[in-house]
C-alpha cells in the first residue's frame, strides 16, 4: 500500500515539475516567437508601406502631369487672351466700336441760338458705354411728315466721319425758315435721324415754337462754330 502511494506521489511530483518546465520553457519561448513573430512580419510592413508609397507615388504622378498637362493647356490655350478677343468681338457688337451711330445710340439737347437770323444748334453725345461713327455727314432732318417740312442740306461745315464716344460730341444746325414771307406753319418738335432710313428717328422738344418754311440744314461738326446755317 505504500509502495503504491509513494509511486503515485513520485508521479505527481514528476508531472507537476514536467508541467512546471513546460511551462517555464513556454514563457521564455514566447518572446522570441513575439520576436520572431515581430522580425517576420516587420519587413512585410515595411515593403506594404514602400509598396504603398510607391502605388501612391506613382499614382501621384501621372495625376500630377495630367494637372500639370491641363494646367499649361488652359495656359496654352489663352483663356486671357481668348477672353481679349471675346471682350475686342463683345466691344464691337454690343459695346458699339466701330459701327455705325444709329439715332437710338446718341443722346440730342436742342438749344435756340439767335445768330444768322435764329436758328436751332443741336448736339449729338453718344450714350454711355457706345463707341460709334457719324459716317452720314448730312442728319435727316424735318418738321412735320410733309415734304415741305423736309430741311434741305447747305453743304456747310462737315468732317467724314466723326467720332462719337464719351464726352465727345457732334453739331449741327437747323434753321427752320429761309424766306422773307409770312407763310410757314408752327411746329414745337423736330424730327432727327443719322440716316433717311433709320427706324427710329428721334422727335426733339423745341426751345420755342418754330415758324417753318424751306427750313435748312447743316453738316455735322465738331466745332459748333462750322454748324451756324447760312445759304451760300
Amino acid at each position: 500500500m505504500r509502495s503504491r502511494l509513494a509511486a503515485r506521489s513520485a508521479r505527481l511530483v514528476l508531472a507537476a515539475a514536467a508541467v512546471t518546465a513546460l511551462a517555464a520553457t513556454t514563457t521564455a519561448c514566447d518572446p522570441d516567437d513575439v520576436a520572431d513573430a515581430g522580425s517576420s512580419t516587420a519587413p512585410s510592413a515595411v515593403a506594404s508601406a514602400g509598396s504603398g508609397g510607391s502605388d501612391n507615388s506613382s499614382s501621384d504622378s501621372p495625376s500630377t502631369s495630367g494637372s500639370g498637362t491641363g494646367g499649361s493647356g488652359s495656359s496654352g490655350s489663352g483663356s486671357s487672351g481668348s477672353t481679349d478677343k471675346a471682350g475686342d468681338s463683345g466691344g464691337g457688337k454690343k459695346g458699339g466700336y466701330g459701327q455705325s451711330c444709329g439715332t437710338n445710340d446718341l443722346d440730342f439737347t436742342v438749344t435756340s441760338e439767335s445768330q444768322a437770323g435764329g436758328y436751332y444748334l443741336v448736339t449729338a453725345k453718344a450714350k454711355s458705354g457706345i463707341t460709334c461713327y457719324l459716317e452720314i455727314n448730312t442728319p435727316s432732318v424735318s418738321f412735320g411728315s410733309g415734304a415741305d417740312g423736309v430741311a434741305s442740306p447747305v453743304g456747310q461745315g462737315g468732317e467724314d466721319p466723326i467720332k462719337l464716344t464719351g464726352s465727345a460730341v457732334a453739331y449741327t444746325g437747323i434753321s427752320p425758315k429761309t424766306t422773307n414771307s409770312n407763310a410757314g406753319k408752327e411746329f414745337e418738335h423736330v424730327i432727327i435721324a443719322t440716316t433717311d432710313d433709320d427706324p427710329n428717328p428721334a422727335e426733339l422738344k423745341l426751345p420755342d415754337t418754330a415758324e417753318v418754311d424751306k427750313p435748312i440744314v447743316t453738316n455735322w461738326a465738331t466745332n459748333r462754330a462750322e454748324a451756324v446755317p447760312v445759304i451760300v
